[in-house]
């Protein structure tokens, strides 16, 4: 079967189903069933209701990364590792860096992508304040994953 390139709503459906489940174009595009990339941008260009589909897919997914940021946070099974000596005979355990390395990163990304795909939700706060007699101040705040300060 060849790569659909005609709009099907069928099609659609499932891309931004499966990117309001965390997965990126890139990766939905790689499927032997999807249009490539080049003709998903042509039938956002071209269909205003796909257009509002994939946006609302969009905002989805900023969710979906916020919250997988706390199962992340949450999972520490791979923080420590059991070290051995030479006779095989457990020595203690030690922090596992790489995993929480990797862990800090899978959590960084998913903030970053959302606050990109949501600003207004997950990205940081820009407060702009000042009085008459004194200079503009700009004061940015870092916000929780919900939105709260």
């Amino acid at each position: 079967m060849g790569r659909p390139s005609s709009f099907t709503q069928e099609v659609a459906d499932a891309i931004c189903v499966r990117l309001m489940d965390g997965e990126s174009l890139r990766e939905i595009c790689a499927s032997e069933e999807m249009p490539d990339r080049v003709t998903v941008y042509r039938w956002l260009q071209s269909s205003e209701a796909f257009r509002n589909q994939y946006a609302h897919a969009r905002d989805v997914q900023a969710d979906t990364y916020a919250d997988e940021t706390k199962a992340i946070a949450d999972d520490g099974s791979n923080d420590w590792m059991e070290k051995f000596g030479k006779d095989g005979e457990s020595i203690g355990w030690q922090v596992n860096g790489e995993a929480v390395a990797r862990s800090r990163l899978r959590l960084d990304q998913r903030k970053w992508h959302a606050s990109k795909l949501a600003p207004k939700r997950y990205g940081d706060r820009v407060d702009l304040g000042g009085v008459a007699d004194a200079p503009l101040q700009v004061v940015l705040r870092k916000m929780g994953s919900d939105g709260s300060d």
